[in-house]
């Protein structure tokens, strides 16, 4: 794939994912797609495949009133590319880790994509 296709797809699925839009963030995806949540060094979340993923995203997708990811770098190889994001959001309940209702999360990280089959086949979402 060329840079312009990756970006392309990585573009259409941060958009999908701000505007809470579960099948445009699906439509992209392999079938097979691997996702890991990473903080801190540590893997908090890790999916296999479109189902696992789709039922992932729409179990969070109540938590939040609003949220952002506003991709502020991309940088590409030749197995895929990795995108800097600074991250926003406005919780709609509240959540385990003590974080309530309207309280607002704002961070910096990154997320690598891989691909395969003109889809994304890998996200990891690191912070």
């Amino acid at each position: 794939m060329i840079e312009i296709e990756k970006k392309n797809l990585v573009e259409n699925y941060v958009r999908a994912y701000n505007a809470f839009d579960i099948e445009g963030m699906l439509k992209d995806l392999h079938d097979e797609i691997v996702f890991k949540n990473i903080t801190n060094g540590e893997v908090t979340l890790e999916l296999k495949g479109i189902e696992a993923f789709r039922n992932q995203a729409e179990q969070v997708i109540g938590f939040f009133a609003e949220r952002e990811q506003k991709i502020t770098n991309f940088v590409f190889n030749k197995d895929g590319c990795e995108i800097e994001i600074d991250y926003r959001a406005t919780l709609a309940a509240g959540l385990p880790n003590g974080l309530k209702t309207g309280d607002k999360i704002e961070l910096k990280g990154k997320s690598i994509f891989h691909f395969a089959d003109s889809k994304i086949s890998q996200i990891q979402d690191i912070s």
